[in-house]
């Protein structure tokens, strides 16, 4: 069973390198985001190695949300193989996130 990962600028660079990660960038003072947070536990334990689910405290990595131009959170981004192929503002249901993983 996978768990949500937690993403600083030490580990985001080799985390999202290669394969399907879903990184959500979210903040503990944020209500939609801790919402989100039960759909992306459950998200993790249903994909397990086919995709990294992964989030970004933006209060700690403020680079990373400048580098992605998060202007609103929850901010969800699919990156295959580096690369930013689908991004979501706000809770978005578990259905429409493994659909976005396919």
């Amino acid at each position: 069973m996978s768990e949500v990962k937690h993403l600083n600028a030490d580990n985001f660079e080799t985390t999202t390198a290669t394969g399907t990660v879903l990184v959500d960038f979210w903040a503990p003072w944020c209500g939609p985001c801790r919402m989100l947070g039960p759909v992306l536990d459950e998200l993790a334990a249903e994909v397990g190695d086919d995709a990294v689910i992964a989030k970004v405290n933006i209060e700690e990595v403020q680079e990373l949300a400048a580098r992605f131009k998060v202007r609103s959170i929850p901010a969800i981004f699919i990156l295959k193989d580096g690369q930013v192929v689908k991004n979501f503002t706000g809770v978005q249901d578990k259905t429409t996130l493994l659909n976005a993983l396919k």
